[in-house]
Formats: structure tokens, C-alpha cells, sequence
């Protein structure tokens, strides 16, 4: 598998998924712009790649919230080109139809599905140029009612129909689109929750014990999804998947 003379722009790049996508993809020979709001987090992962003898990458200081074109336009001057569009970028927030603060459902679904389609679009061009593809980081709360976190889920379904209903729209371009759906994976989100490393970690434990597979996800496993999906060698003829990487829970009814 490789990636060599590819342009990727990576989105929520400065931790957890995005940034192993980034560091996976850039090892395997993509140019990747790494987009995130945390400056320090997102120069460590451009060091990382540097360090690993990976081509260097742009590190773009910026809110997918706002600043879609600014993403696209500084990728296109300083590379020329985009093959892959990754959209990782996301935010989870605990609530439920009692408790939902319109506010935060707003956030959530700015975030989640607006910033998707609106880097989408200004992608498009560019993308049907180079015949790419397009690689949404969704969840398996899209596929799956969880309780307590129902405006995230609904944000992830979302998403999941923007991928399949895209996928149709821009194939007479040439152009892929797909999705991975990850389960529990061990990244800073649990951040977001507000529990500590400790109280993190106990969870990750409750679900080792609940996966068929007897582990949570690892950042490798969604980064080497995400190159699946995004290599034209070996998913040329793949297009509007929504692929589980979750240890056999949907499966398992978990």
C-alpha cells in the first residue's frame, strides 16, 4: 500500500484518530495537512511525521467550523493538488431528549456534519481532477441508538447518510466516498466526558470485557481503515461503505 505523491488534508489532526491517520498515511508517502484549533498538540504530530522521515507536512491552525476554504485554498497552494479529503474532525457531549440544550445540539451538528459537507463541496473540484476520494471518520452511535449521548448519535446518522447519499452524488466524477465507524477507541475524547485517565481507563476495561474480540479499539486499527478505504489500488470499487471497526460489538448486540 501506498500513498507516495498523494495530498491528504486531515482534520482533528492534532490527537487521537486524526493524528495516527496522519502519521500512518504520511509514513506510507502522502503529503498530509494536518488541521486542528490546538496549535501545541498539532506541531508535536507535523514533528512526529518529520521525525519519522515522513514528507513534510502543513500544519494549519484552524476551526472546521469556520475556516473551510482557508483549509482547502492553503492546501492547494502549497501542494497543488488534493487526492484524499478525511473528515475526522468531532465533538461528543453527553445529554439526552430531557436534558438537550439546543446551544450544544447546534455545536454538535456544526461540527460533526456541517464542517463535512462544507469541506466536501470545496473539495470537490479538486478532487474530481486527481480522481480521489473522500474518507468520513463516523461511529458506530450512527449505526446504533447509546443512551446519554443521543445528540451525538444523531449527528453520526447523519454523517453516515451524507457519506452513502455523496457517494452517489459524486461517483459520475470518479470520486469514492466511504466512512469508518469505530467503537471504542482509546483516544483523549474521554476528555470530553470529563472523567480522568483512571476513571478512563475503567471504562475502556468495562467494554474489553463486553467485545467479542476482548479488546477496545487502538488508533492503529482506525488508521489502517482509513488506508483501506483511501487507496485506489485495492477499494477502486468500493464506494458509500460504511465499515464498523468495532471489535465485533454491533454484531454482538453490545
Amino acid at each position: 500500500m501506498s500513498f507516495t505523491g498523494k495530498v491528504v488534508i486531515v482534520t482533528g489532526a492534532s490527537s487521537g484518530i486524526g493524528a495516527d491517520a496522519a502519521r500512518h498515511l504520511a509514513k506510507l508517502g502522502a503529503k498530509v495537512s494536518i488541521v486542528g484549533r490546538n496549535e501545541k498538540r498539532l506541531n508535536q504530530v507535523a514533528e512526529q511525521i518529520k521525525s519519522a522521515g515522513s514528507p513534510a507536512p502543513l500544519a494549519i491552525v484552524a476551526d472546521v467550523t469556520k475556516d473551510a476554504q482557508r483549509i482547502v485554498d492553503k492546501t492547494i497552494k502549497h501542494f497543488g493538488k488534493l487526492d484524499v479529503l478525511l473528515n475526522n474532525a468531532g465533538i461528543v457531549i453527553q445529554d439526552n431528549v430531557t436534558e438537550i440544550n439546543l446551544s450544544e445540539f447546534d455545536r454538535i451538528f456544526d461540527t460533526n456534519v456541517r464542517s463535512v459537507i462544507t469541506l466536501t463541496k470545496l473539495s470537490v473540484p479538486y478532487l474530481e481532477k486527481t480522481k480521489g476520494n473522500i474518507v468520513n471518520v463516523s461511529s458506530v452511535a450512527g449505526l446504533k441508538a447509546i443512551p446519554n449521548i443521543m445528540t451525538y448519535c444523531m449527528s453520526k446518522a447523519a454523517l453516515d447518510q451524507f457519506t452513502k447519499c455523496s457517494a452517489l452524488d459524486l461517483a459520475p466524477k470518479g470520486i469514492r466516498v466511504n466512512s469508518i465507524n469505530p467503537a471504542a477507541v482509546r483516544t483523549p475524547i474521554f476528555e470530553t466526558f470529563g472523567v480522568n485517565e483512571e476513571q478512563a481507563e475503567k471504562m475502556l476495561e468495562e467494554y474489553k470485557k463486553r467485545y467479542p474480540l476482548g479488546r477496545v479499539g487502538e488508533v492503529h486499527d482506525t488508521s489502517a481503515a482509513i488506508a483501506y478505504l483511501a487507496d485506489d489500488e485495492v477499494s477502486s470499487f468500493l464506494t458509500g461503505i460504511l465499515l464498523p471497526v468495532d471489535g465485533g460489538s454491533i454484531v454482538a448486540g453490545v
